[in-house]
């Protein structure tokens, strides 16, 4: 390693992030970026509402994104990510487009929603058949559903947790049981568990193997997303969005599936 004690640390690239107050996961972000690339957090400020239509439309409010864009500019970030699924799609397409805008009006760099970027993910792995996995009620569900659908992609099958709070205590089991419900080999041309609350980081490359298609969470569009406005890629093995050899790979064997019940 090239360590210069009189030049001090090599040079940052910063993406900035703005997400929920609840928001838990933030090393699990960190596991999708490399080492040259620094992430800034900043969350929306607290309001007493749990997981729900409602709590989605105050924490993506514009004025929000706005003072917290703008307080992320501090540290000079390259571009900046709003990581909240719920948030970005609540508004439909349109409104996830106005969130981008706005976001980019307050700071002056490119902006990127988890919303936003699960509809880039799946054209770049030119899916247009999903299946949905979500820790949410029926009502956020629904809405997420009509959001793909205004994107042209149909949904094939969902399976959801009914959730309202403590998401990021979900166990990997739990995700990957879920999975199973919503997606058969062969059913989907991908399959989205959503949600960045949700842990998700791990089961990624032994669930592509089980169900023979692409798995994208919204973390990891969330972070690819942004790292590609930077040019760089996301770290991630085994995961067929970040690694093109990964989008075919070998049925996991039967003693490694029984692992996850």
């Amino acid at each position: 390693m090239d360590v210069s004690f009189l030049g001090g640390p090599r040079p940052q690239r910063g993406v900035g992030v703005v997400a929920p107050f609840d928001f838990a996961l933030d090393r699990e972000l960190w596991r999708w970026v490399p080492d040259e690339v620094s992430l800034h957090l900043t969350r929306t400020p607290f309001v007493p509402v749990e997981v729900s239509l409602d709590l989605a439309r105050l924490v993506s409010e514009h004025e929000t994104l706005g003072e917290a864009v703008r307080a992320l500019t501090a540290v000079a970030p390259e571009v900046v990510a709003y990581a909240c699924t719920s948030g970005s799609f609540v508004g439909g397409t349109a409104g996830e487009r106005a969130m981008c805008a706005a976001m980019t009006e307050a700071g002056a760099l490119p902006a990127v929603t988890t919303s936003g970027a699960l509809l880039e993910a799946l054209a770049e792995l030119g899916a247009r058949r999903v299946a949905l996995v979500t820790p949410y009620t029926v009502s956020v569900t629904r809405a997420l559903e009509g959001y793909v659908a205004q994107a042209g992609v149909h949904v094939t099958g969902c399976a959801y947790m009914g959730l309202t709070r403590h998401i990021w205590r979900v166990p990997y089991r739990d995700v990957v049981a879920m999975a199973r419900r919503a997606a058969r080999p062969g059913s989907a041309d991908a399959l989205f568990l959503s949600c960045t609350n949700l842990p998700t980081y791990d089961v990624i490359p032994q669930l592509e193997a089980e169900l023979r298609m692409p798995v994208i969470s919204a973390n990891q569009v969330t972070m690819w997303a942004a790292l590609r406005r930077l040019g760089t890629r996301a770290v991630g093995p085994y995961q067929a969005l970040l690694d093109a050899a990964a989008r075919t790979g070998p049925v996991l064997p039967e003693e490694q599936q029984e692992g996850w019940s």
